[in-house]
């Protein structure tokens, strides 16, 4: 496994291509009793803002588990093909947010239906993980 520490300046072009394409990832966050707990979501990437974004309910479980502890991973997979972001999730419910959020998943998706109690997650990452080829030789 290799692990790449974004430099949002220097985005290796595979790498940014892989999260740029469709695909949908799953989403891990932590139920209180520790066990994991795995979604599928999409999720999109913000250069501009140096962070992911993930829409969804404000009454969802992935957002009560937030509450309580802000560590998540993303991963998606294509064949052989995959790649995991881990950080730090923030709930945001600010009108500017949440439109940023939906730009950036529309850009990757669609344009999601109207959602009255939609809020977004903002992603702090930490690190990627990767499958081997998405890195530039060092």
């Amino acid at each position: 496994m290799t692990s790449w520490t974004p430099d949002w300046t220097l985005f290796p072009s595979l790498l940014l291509n892989f999260w740029t394409e469709r695909h949908l990832c799953t989403l891990a966050s932590v139920r209180p009793d520790g066990r994991p707990h795995l979604v599928p979501v999409g999720v999109a990437l913000d250069l501009d803002e140096q962070c992911a974004w993930v829409i969804t309910n404000e009454s969802s479980r992935k957002v009560r588990h937030l509450a309580a502890d802000d560590k998540v991973a993303a991963c998606q997979v294509n064949g052989r093909h995959w790649s995991t972001i881990e950080g730090t999730a923030r709930i945001v419910t600010d009108d500017v947010s949440i439109a940023r959020a939906v730009s950036c998943y529309s850009a990757r998706y669609r344009e999601p239906r109207p959602n009255p109690s939609r809020v977004a997650l903002r992603i702090e990452i930490d690190r990627f993980l990767v499958s081997p080829g998405f890195l530039p030789a060092s």
